[in-house]
């Protein structure tokens, strides 16, 4: 049998220490529509989106989509980590034909400086080294977020290129894979 891709879901929840990661629930709703109307949020993201907007556009069972894994904590959504395919026509690739798996990650504010995203992070990355060993991750953060540099290089991702898009410099890495020695 092979390995589920990021693509896929993981068979069931995936659980650390502290959190449950898995595919959203209705009952996320409410928190989907604070994280993206949430001004320390969209700090880096392009900003926050009007609460009515989001209101409206928010389906019932939000961010129901292969590589969205909702962070929770004590039974509550408190952010989520994806993964997508990153698309071959941004700047940024570690391949010449692009499409590698692309980290991201949202929290609410109420949750940062916990270590929860660095948590959550860690085990999505664990699991697809496991579903697709050898896949390229990569990473993509405003060189201006501080906290996002941090935890890049927490992660293991090592810079290989800055550009600018969304009119800021980006900082791209990918993740560094440790083999065993011979």
């Amino acid at each position: 049998m092979t390995a589920p891709g990021p693509d896929a879901w993981a068979p069931g929840p995936i659980r650390t220490e502290r959190l449950v990661l898995r595919r959203s629930e209705a009952r996320d709703r409410a928190a989907f529509v604070e994280l993206f109307a949430s001004p320390e949020v969209g700090t880096y993201i392009g900003g926050p989106r009007p609460r009515d907007e989001l209101e409206r556009a928010v389906p019932r069972v939000p961010g129901r989509r292969p590589g969205l894994f909702v962070i929770e904590r004590d039974g509550a959504m408190i952010g989520m980590v994806t993964l997508d395919r990153r698309d071959a026509e941004r700047p940024g690739h570690v391949r010449a034909e692009g499409e590698e798996a692309e980290l991201g990650y949202l929290l609410l504010p109420e949750a940062w400086g916990c270590g929860y995203a660095a948590e959550a992070c860690a085990a999505v990355l664990d699991w697809i080294a496991d579903a697709l060993p050898g896949e390229p991750v990569v990473l993509c953060t405003r060189t201006a977020n501080d906290r996002a540099m941090r935890l890049a290089s927490k992660l293991g991702f090592i810079e290989v290129e800055r550009f600018e898009e969304y009119g800021a410099e980006q900082w791209f890495g990918v993740l560094r894979v440790v083999t065993p020695s011979g």
